[in-house]
């Protein structure tokens, strides 16, 4: 609620009537006449600034054109009292008031601000909020202007003029247009018809469009990035549901008036003109994730006031521990506060360098349930896959089919029933092809866009079972024009081996994996991560495990195994099933994965230990006397079974177990193992257990 102003600016006036010596109770400072001078410079720039401001959106014209005729008023009254301040100190009651007008043309600036941040769907909605605290933010001026002592002042008659004129103006109540509140009944008249499976007329829509101020696919293609961040952030509970069927609405009508053109952020994005062999952006420390030094997604903050990814702070918490990774400070409480203001300077980054950020699972699942209660939303993303779908049926050259699968790309990357819709119309078969262009562009989108449908486990059978849908995958991820479109396709593999009966599938097709064992060996960072993920599901698999070894999967993933922490565990996957000794047969494989144990992060050290674990188990001695011949094993096992996770400490144990009855096997007969005696080989504690 906005305070009184005339009531402040009297309380400040009047003399206190406490003797106390308390600060809150005494009158404030009189100014002095430099103070006067700034205050009035302050003034005069605020309210010039305000007679030429902006207006976000059609609609706002005749509000915001108010703000500006009165600011225009004031900035020509403020020269005249520059003067007086030139001239001495002004007086007392003066200078308080107009710094309680200042005040109220700094709160102006922060409604305009708002207004200009805002998307322009919920300007409309909230029209008459906003309308309302404009119009109580006239009256606040007007109240100060007439308390101005002006007579003191000795104020020119048409400086008085003017300020009268201000004062009236502001005073002067404006109802809320009427061509406002008939463009915001059509609006919502647009939801009800989609609710009723009502395709909109595309004349009509595009006049409504047009009224809002959204008329071209860069305005739209804002506004729907804009809505769905304020979706996100619960900026408007009472109109939530209508702007998360605006979102559904504009996609469409991006689609439909726009003729699906891409934004040129995104065609000309630093992603899509990689060269062979580049790396995408290396993000700033500050976005890093102090746990997996990964680009955050989700950063919150901890009690010690550090920020983590979510997903990781989450799992550093699930293993048991309540203290901070950066600071090892004791957490009053496990609590995790959003990081919103790191979340969005995050997501311009990626926006400004062509980096792909998905929401984290927690908010695209809120996102997706608040969308399947939506009747409008579901409807219109229903009409809008099947107008894309249509509309690559019959594309002619790659430029139109590529505009058309970029929308089919972002259509699909939230919510099942988008996935569903564009699966449902024909999508996948459309797009297999694709794959094969020689059009950048083009192979980046529909390689994502076949990524996004494959998280819905209908449209993993969909791209399965399509004719060369396999084949096209492991194509880009051997030809694909960018490491990007790599990327995806890997990404694509894991998503598609989920399917107990497609890993086997995948397993057996040889180019999938040996594919996926050169971007192994030659990929950059975020292209090995989801190369070895995909590599990891195949090798739970058993009868896999034959064929990726014969590929070369365990010396492609040693060499990565001090830099992925996914490399341990898909060692220890192919230790399980059959591949010990081929992992064992490589130099220097024991003594990397002992080094891992000690060095690696959490996941990595517990991994790594269970694959040594699995090596002594299935090969017996000649693996344990090889563990046992690496410098340190001894209280590097010593180590984890005190500080790793649960896993970790009770695969350490196994191994400490192993190790001394090895030792004293080795005792038994007369063996020193590695030429030591057992009690140099075994730390006490490990004896002791």
């Amino acid at each position: 609620m906005t305070s009184n102003p005339r009531a402040a600016a009297v309380a400040a006036c009047a003399p206190s009537s406490s003797g106390s010596s308390s600060p809150a109770f005494l009158p404030p400072p009189l100014p002095s006449p430099s103070d006067d001078g700034e205050l009035l410079r302050s003034l005069h720039r605020l309210a010039r600034d305000l007679s030429v401001v902006e207006t976000p959106a059609p609609f706002l014209r005749a509000a915001l054109a108010s703000i500006s005729r009165r600011s225009k008023l004031l900035a020509a009254a403020f020269d005249d009292l520059l003067l007086c301040a030139a001239a001495g100190d002004l007086p007392r009651s003066a200078s308080l008031c107009l710094r309680e007008v200042l005040l109220v043309l700094k709160r102006f600036r922060a409604v305009v601000a708002d207004c200009s941040a805002r998307s322009r769907i919920r300007l409309l909605l909230q029209s008459d909020e906003m309308e309302a605290e404009l119009r109580e933010l006239h009256h606040d001026l007007a109240t100060m202007l007439d308390l101005l002592p002006v007579v003191e002042l000795g104020l020119a008659d048409d400086v008085l003029d003017v300020l009268a004129l201000a004062s009236r103006q502001c005073r002067r109540s404006s109802p809320v247009p009427e061509a406002e509140q008939a463009l915001k009944a059509s609006v919502l008249s647009l939801i009800h018809e989609i609710e009723r499976e009502i395709v909109p007329e595309r004349e009509r829509l595009e006049k409504i469009l047009e009224e809002v101020g959204i008329n071209d696919p860069a305005i739209c293609s804002d506004e729907i990035e804009i809505l769905e961040r304020e979706i996100g952030d619960r900026a408007s509970e009472k109109w939530t549901s209508s702007m998360i069927a605006l979102v559904g609405l504009l996609r469409y009508a991006k689609c439909v008036l726009f003729s699906a053109t891409p934004r040129p952020s995104d065609s000309n994005s630093k992603a899509n003109v990689e060269v062979e062999g580049g790396e995408p952006p290396a993000p700033p420390s500050d976005f890093r994730c102090p746990i997996s030094l990964d680009l955050m997604r989700d950063p919150v903050v901890v009690a010690s006031g550090q920020t983590y990814d979510r997903e990781s702070i989450d799992r550093w918490f699930s293993s048991g521990k309540s203290t901070c990774p950066k600071t090892g400070q004791v957490l009053a409480n496990l609590e995790l506060v959003p990081n919103k203001a790191l979340k969005n300077l995050i997501c311009k980054w990626c926006r400004e360098n062509g980096v792909v950020m998905e929401a984290c699972e927690a908010s695209k699942s809120e996102q997706a349930q608040a969308m399947a209660a939506n009747k409008a939303a579901i409807e219109a993303a229903r009409m809008t896959a099947s107008f894309l779908v249509k509309k690559l049926s019959v594309s002619s050259s790659p430029d139109a089919a590529n505009r058309v699968v970029h929308e089919i790309r972002l259509l699909s990357k939230s919510g099942s029933e988008n996935r569903a819709f564009v699966g449902e119309a024909g999508a996948v078969p459309l797009l297999v092809p694709m794959l094969y262009s020689e059009d950048a562009e083009l192979q980046l989108n529909a390689v994502t866009a076949l990524l996004n449908l494959s998280i819905l486990e209908a449209n993993k059978k969909r791209i399965m079972h399509a004719d060369g849908g396999v084949e096209a995958v492991a194509h880009i991820m051997s030809s694909g024009a960018t490491w990007r479109a790599k990327e995806n396709a890997a990404a694509a593999v894991l998503s598609l081996a989920s399917v107990h009966s497609y890993r086997r599938r995948l397993g057996r097709n040889q180019s999938v994996v040996e594919k996926l064992v050169h971007l192994v060996r030659t990929g950059p960072t975020s292209t090995k991560k989801d190369a070895l993920a995909a590599l990891l599901a195949l090798a739970s698999e058993r009868e896999n495990v034959g064929k990726l070894v014969d590929a070369g999967v365990a010396e492609v993933t040693l060499s990565a195994i001090s830099k992925e922490e996914t490399a341990a565990a898909v060692l220890a996957a192919l230790a399980k099933r059959g591949g010990a000794e081929a992992i064992a047969n490589i130099d220097g494989a024991v003594a990397r994965l002992v080094a891992e144990m000690r060095r690696g992060t959490d996941w990595a050290r517990e991994n790594a230990t269970a694959a040594l674990v699995l090596l002594c188990r299935r090969l017996g001695a000649p693996a344990v006397s090889q563990v046992m011949a690496v410098p340190g094993v001894e209280w590097a096992i010593w180590e984890l079974m005190g500080t790793g996770t649960d896993r970790a400490r009770r695969k350490a144990a196994s191994l400490g177990r192993i190790c001394r009855r090895w030792a004293a096997a080795s005792a038994a007969d007369g063996e020193r193992g590695a030429g030591c005696p057992v009690d140099s080989v075994v730390p006490p504690a490990m004896m002791a257990s």
